[in-house]
């Protein structure tokens, strides 16, 4: 059974975690647009001086965008080039550049600049693949309840909310439900505020 969590005790999981490794510890936060991962990730990068970086930053470049990629399951993301610069990256332990995908210009913006760091969260829906979830030490599934989640959407998004009802949520609904990613997580946040 999974075992669930606040976010006060994400931090202290964080903080053990931390005293008891001497390697870079990697804390991943999936779950559905708008259940508060951003929010979250951004309190545990303030509170503990983290890296963070956005599984938005790699969505698809458009001459990636086939009708056999967007078939599959989290096809969406651009799990390889997340691989190749972010895991790869954080692996080294050593500062290293990536470059976000820019949704407004749909290309890749100029490259960012990371400084090594003991912690590093990684937030946004597709973050869990199964074919990248192996690298993290901590994961956690943030989910809210559908009423919570459409009121954000329609707050934050209102010119693209029909966007996110329509595409992005099916999306990753197909996502979580294909390869199970509640559970695969290893603590659940249900966050009500």
């Amino acid at each position: 059974m999974k075992k669930y969590i606040t976010v006060n005790e994400l931090k202290h999981i964080i903080e053990e975690s931390l005293k008891n490794s001497d390697k870079s510890i990697t804390v991943a936060l999936d779950g559905p647009s708008a259940s508060g991962k951003t929010t979250i990730a951004a309190e545990i990068q303030e509170y503990f001086g983290a890296n963070l970086f956005h599984a938005d930053d790699f969505f698809l470049r458009p001459h990636q965008r086939t009708e056999e990629r967007l078939a599959l399951p989290g096809g969406n993301f651009d799990k390889e080039r997340f691989s190749e610069e972010i895991i790869k990256g954080i692996l080294s332990e050593k500062d290293f550049t990536y470059r976000p995908f820019d949704c407004k210009t749909m290309s890749l913006s100029d490259a960012k600049n990371v400084k090594a760091n003991r912690l590093n969260i990684i937030e946004g829906s597709y973050s869990c693949h199964p074919d990248i979830i192996m690298n993290y030490d901590i994961t956690v599934f943030v989910t809210a309840t559908k009423e919570i989640r459409r009121e954000r959407i329609l707050k934050r998004n209102k010119e693209n909310s029909e966007m996110f009802f329509s595409k992005w949520i099916p999306l990753e609904e197909r996502y979580f439900s294909f390869f199970g990613t509640k559970d695969k997580c290893c603590y659940i946040i249900e966050n009500q505020a």
